[in-house]
């Protein structure tokens, strides 16, 4: 039998690129160091329209797993707030680990083969793909493995260097006013570079709090989320509640990595850095561009089409407009300017472009 493609990492990208190589009979195996799908995730499974509505393979998700929020309610750093939302736009708020087991499933019904305790090592590239340890083979690799990808370093590609920490709890139980929107909080003290929230998700509330990387360390934005509970009390008082849950980790935030191929040998999602710098949403491109990874495999496989290594990486989102703002935002972020430019068109404008992609925010 031939080699199978071999993809390291059950994350959003690895599924939708195993998913459309099973589609088309390539054979696929996923190796994930985790002991099951959706173990620990570190993301808030915020899902945007785009996604929804573009990748076909999601296809209706299961109600019990989703919630609908249809607007964000923006916070200046003196809590004075405006309501903003945009014609038919509207967020998902998932339970992320049972997404990822339905998304597991449905690639072992394709006939993927997931290997979970299984940590990517080493992978030494021949003509024909690439040898694996114990013998193992792959005809291509695919790097679906994270911000910090062991696929990247092992084949010398680009790696991410600029990063948003995140911290979020999860709180059952606590209800609070307006929760069909998601409530983002500007802090340049407490979220310097990025931002505080609070959405209503499935069956819990989750909290969270982005900082800068390298600002303070994790003791520093752990003393940031006491006292950023402590300020939105007013709204939702979860001090006297223990999370439930609670996630943290790295957002890559610095656009695209490079070089982001080698012969046979892909990244995609979050180990190419194809997250918005701006909103450090990455769901909806690591969905779209995996599958669109996992077309072109098989059609190079099938000798339809040149190694993808050589031309795919060029169709990667680029984040010109959002790569600006973050650095704008890096550098020039005031509490003065957003607590006096909150109710200004300038600011409307600037939210349309970050929280509904362009699209004329009211």
């Amino acid at each position: 039998m031939p080699a199978p493609v071999v993809i390291v990492g059950a994350s959003f990208s690895g599924l939708a690129c195993a998913q459309a190589l099973a589609e088309r009979g390539v054979a696929t195996t996923i190796i994930e160091r985790k002991s099951e799908p959706g173990e620990k995730p570190h993301t808030t499974g915020i899902l945007v329209r785009e996604a929804v509505d573009e990748v076909d393979w999601l296809g209706p998700l299961p109600e019990h797993i989703t919630r609908r929020v249809d607007g964000v309610r923006l916070y200046a750093p003196d809590m004075r707030c405006i309501d903003l939302s945009a014609p038919g736009y509207y967020f998902l708020a998932t339970d992320t680990p049972e997404l990822m087991r339905l998304l597991a499933r449905r690639c072992q019904a394709a006939g993927v083969r997931i290997q979970y305790g299984a940590p990517f090592t080493r992978a030494t590239a021949h003509a024909n793909g690439y040898a694996l340890p114990d013998g193992a083979e792959a005809c291509y690799l695919v790097g679906a493995d994270g911000p910090k990808s062991h696929v990247a370093k092992t084949l010398s590609l680009g790696e991410n260097r600029h990063f948003i920490f995140g911290m979020e709890h999860e709180y059952a139980g606590v209800d609070f006013d307006a929760s069909d929107r998601l409530h983002c909080f500007i802090d340049k003290r407490l979220a310097p570079g990025y931002i505080g929230w609070i959405i209503a998700g499935v069956g819990v509330t989750q909290v969270g709090l982005a900082r800068r990387s390298g600002v303070g360390g994790i003791a520093e934005a752990k003393t940031a989320m006491t006292a950023f509970l402590k300020k939105i009390a007013p709204i939702a008082d979860f001090r006297g509640c223990a999370p439930t849950n609670v996630r943290a980790g790295l957002i890559p935030c610095g656009g695209l990595v490079s070089p982001l191929a080698a012969p046979r040998a892909l990244l995609v999602g979050d180990a190419a850095g194809m997250v918005s710098p701006v909103t450090a949403g990455g769901i909806h491109t690591a969905l779209r561009h995996g599958r669109a990874a996992g077309v072109a495999i098989a059609d190079f496989l099938d000798g339809r089409a040149q190694d993808p290594a050589q031309w795919l990486p060029v169709s990667y989102p680029r984040f010109r407009l959002k790569r600006a703002l973050r650095w704008s935002y890096d550098n020039f972020q005031s509490d003065a300017a957003f607590n006096l430019l909150l109710r200004s068109s300038a600011m409307r404008a600037a939210a349309s472009v970050v929280f509904f992609h362009r699209m004329r925010a009211r």
